[in-house]
């Protein structure tokens, strides 16, 4: 007993010591105390606090004609040699709206640079194709207005400099970076700390000492560009307006949203898209100028256009936590022998998971088809949250949901797509939007085009076509495996899973 209390003496100088050690602790533990306090009143209110005017939208059910819509899609397959191939529609079309706009463009991407992961995609160098048609379309029509927005990911968070964006500003683009400060946390028990402690520290272009996050070998950055990235938000949007001059001398508004990104890394993804050449610009622009609001830009809006009469089609702009909503609903509608097709690249979302498995239980047939979630530009992940989602539907629908998986080759099964058969109508729905908590819980900025026809349309035929092309790998070609090529059962990615998607802390 001696020995301790002479053990303590030492350390605190006695009993005095301990008593004057205590005195000091209290305002450290008040501090501590009130930081807490505060931390969780910003979780409460960035989680909750109202969203930007604008964002969250169901747009008008315009009918518009047949011709009018049209989808398009990039194909990457392996042959009968093993050689992979890609075959690219979506930024070619996105290349010919440009080419062919006179007066107004308005582009919104996710990804817009030129990173590479190790090894490197090759297929095309897909951001500097679209700066230069871009800056070619400007110096060729000075007048015209031409409005980039885009992520911050692309400068690293304020950390490294955008070739691509200095570019168009120096050829007199507007380019727009995305404030996600104003947007919820998708990952509050991180971001509620750095709100309270990081973000005032601001960011610098100059060399930092972390490696760059995204590009192999690129230069280093600052632990402040690593911090921001781990708050887990972005402008996940995709989409193009552009002006199509037409033969009689009238303008039309062509929108074009996709799952694709211009990014060189992403180069060789499977994507699809859908392009409406009639009045769905008006909520495009709309939803676009709302980011411009709250970003502290500008997005023009573009009167001098004609509308085409009413058509046998109708087609919606949905963004954010509408696109859950709308799909849940559409979901549930569905009855016995309906079908539901779905090309996906992430699927964790608990209400579409469970909309599913009850529609399977009731007699809808469904298909999906799912990425891997194995290959991220030279990096291997372990397979969440698909794979164990995927068990998830097939062991709770009684294998009643069927499913195959991309064989990827260092690519990713980027598509956004779902397909559904009601009786003699049809109904797709594509965009930038995962079926993930992040991306459809009004947290991301995401747009995506519902498309609906009492009538077969080519379009819908395009669609099914695609579907049924990475469904059945005809002609030697190779775009998708058996479910049990990498079902996995695991406990431990099952719990993994489902704490990621309710915490946030995940990049899915």
């Amino acid at each position: 007993m001696h020995s301790d209390f002479s053990a303590m003496e030492v350390l605190c100088g006695g009993v005095g010591g301990v008593v004057q050690l205590n005195k000091m602790s209290y305002p450290i533990i008040k501090i501590l105390v009130t930081l807490t306090a505060v931390i969780l009143v910003v979780v409460l209110y960035q989680t909750q606090k109202p969203l930007p005017d604008g964002v969250s939208i169901e747009g008008n059910e315009y009918k518009v004609p047949v011709q009018s819509v049209h989808f398009l899609a990039d194909r990457t397959y392996v042959d009968s040699t093993g050689q992979r191939h890609s075959e690219q529609e979506i930024f070619s079309g996105v290349l010919a709206m440009i080419n062919e706009a006179e007066k107004y463009i308005l582009l919104d991407m996710f990804l817009y640079n030129d990173f590479q992961g190790k090894p490197p995609e090759t297929t095309r160098a897909l951001a500097g194709e679209l700066t230069q048609a871009l800056i070619a379309k400007k110096q060729a029509n000075p007048g015209m207005t031409i409005t980039v927005v885009s992520d911050p990911l692309n400068t690293v968070y304020g950390g490294a400099l955008s070739s691509q964006f200095e570019s168009l500003r120096q050829h007199g683009i507007n380019v727009i970076i995305t404030d996600l400060t104003s947007l919820r946390d998708s990952n509050p028990g991180y971001s509620a700390i750095w709100r309270t402690v990081f973000q005032w520290f601001g960011n610098t272009r100059a060399a930092g000492f972390m490696p760059h996050p995204f590009s192999a070998g690129g230069h280093f950055v600052t632990i402040r560009s690593w911090l921001s990235l781990l708050n887990f938000k972005a402008n996940h949007r995709k989409l193009i307006v552009a002006d199509e001059p037409q033969p009689n001398g009238t303008t039309k508004l062509v929108t074009l949203v996709t799952s694709a990104n211009p990014h060189d890394g992403s180069s060789a993804h499977g994507n699809v898209a859908i392009k409406v050449a009639d009045k769905l610009w008006q909520d495009a622009i709309v939803s676009e100028q709302a980011v411009g609001r709250f970003s502290g830009g500008d997005v023009p809006g573009f009167l001098d256009t004609v509308i085409d009469g009413d058509g046998a089609v109708t087609v919606q702009l949905l963004t954010e936590g509408v696109i859950e909503r709308k799909l849940v609903e559409l979901i549930d509608r569905t009855q016995d022998k309906d079908t539901i097709d779905v090309a996906m690249f992430y699927l964790s979302e608990r209400s579409i998971v469970t909309s599913l498995i009850r529609a399977a239980n009731r007699g809808v047939q469904i298909r999906l088809v799912l990425d891997p979630n194995r290959d991220a530009f030279g990096h291997t992940k372990n397979g969440v949250p698909n794979r164990p989602v995927a068990h998830e539907l097939v062991t709770k629908s009684e294998g009643k949901i069927q499913i195959r998986w991309c064989d990827t080759h260092g690519e990713q099964c980027h598509s956004k797509l779902v397909l559904i058969h009601m009786g003699t109508g049809d109904v797709m729905m594509a965009g930038s939007a995962n079926l993930t908590r992040r991306n459809i819980g009004d947290y991301n900025l995401e747009t995506n085009i519902l498309v609906a026809a009492d009538e077969e349309i080519p379009a819908m035929v395009s669609a099914r076509s695609y579907m049924e092309e990475i469904w059945h790998n005809p002609n030697g070609k190779t775009f998708t495996a058996n479910y049990e090529a990498y079902a996995d059962s695991g406990w431990f990615k099952q719990l993994l899973y489902r704490i990621q998607e309710a915490t946030g802390l995940s990049s899915f």
